[in-house]
C-alpha cells in the first residue's frame, strides 16, 4: 500500500492531474478512475486527487475540459457500432423484392429508434455523470469534517493534559497542607506539660 502524503501540492503535480482528467474525459473513462491513477502515480488517495480537482485544477481548465468533451463526442461518432435494425433494414432495401417507398419508410423508422436508443443512453450516462458529481462533492464535504474533528480532538487533548497537571498540582498542594498541620499539632502536643496542684490534682501547664 502506498503511503498517503499531505504536503502541499506543486505546480508540475497540477499538471500532471489535469493531463490525466482531461486524457479520461477525451476517452471516455471516468474522472474517479483519473482520480486513482493520479494518486498512484503521486502516492496521495484518491479522494485527495478528486478534492484538489474539483477546488482548485478545474476552474484553471475549463476550456480544456470542454474541447475534451467535443474531442469524447467526435470518438463516439467514429466508433459507434452500427445498429442491428438499420442493418437489416439496409439489406431489406436493397432486396429487389423491396418496394422503394417501403424501404424508405422502414429505415426511417429504424433511424429514429436508433436516435431514440441513443437519447436513452445519453441519459443514462449524464445520470452516472450526476451521480458521480454528487459522490465527489460528499467525499470533499467528508474530507472537511475529518480535518475539523481533528482539530478538535488535537484541541480537547491539550486541555485534558492541561486539567490533568493543574489536577495533580492541587495534590501536592493538600498533601503539603496536611503534613503542615499533622507538624504543627505534633509541636503543640510537646509544649504541653503536666503538674500536680497543692491538693494532689493534675493540672495542664503550656510551656
Amino acid at each position: 500500500m502506498s503511503p498517503t502524503r499531505q504536503d502541499a501540492w506543486s505546480q508540475d503535480e497540477d499538471l500532471l492531474l489535469a493531463e490525466v482528467v482531461l486524457r479520461h474525459i477525451r476517452e471516455g473513462g471516468t474522472q474517479l478512475q483519473a482520480f486513482e491513477e493520479v494518486g498512484k502515480q503521486l502516492s496521495r488517495t484518491s479522494a485527495a486527487c478528486g478534492f484538489r480537482w474539483n477546488s482548485f485544477v478545474r476552474k484553471q481548465y475549463k476550456s480544456g475540459i470542454e474541447l475534451a468533451k467535443k474531442q469524447r463526442k467526435e470518438l463516439k461518432k467514429q466508433s459507434i457500432p452500427v445498429d442491428n435494425e438499420i442493418t437489416k433494414e439496409v439489406v431489406a432495401q436493397e432486396t429487389p423484392s423491396s418496394g422503394e417507398a417501403r424501404s424508405e419508410g422502414i429505415t426511417f423508422q429504424a433511424v429514429l429508434h436508433f436516435l431514440e436508443s441513443l437519447q436513452k443512453q445519453a441519459a443514462a450516462a449524464s445520470s452516472i455523470e450526476e451521480a458521480k458529481e454528487k459522490s465527489i462533492k460528499k467525499i470533499k464535504e467528508l474530507e472537511k469534517k475529518s480535518y475539523s474533528l481533528a482539530a478538535e480532538n488535537e484541541r480537547l487533548a491539550k486541555n485534558l493534559k492541561a486539567i490533568e497537571e493543574d489536577y495533580r498540582s492541587l495534590i501536592e498542594i493538600m498533601e503539603r497542607a496536611r503534613k503542615m498541620v499533622v507538624l504543627q499539632e505534633e509541636d503543640r502536643q510537646q509544649k504541653v506539660k503536666f503538674q500536680m496542684d497543692k491538693n494532689g490534682n493534675l493540672e495542664r501547664v503550656e510551656k
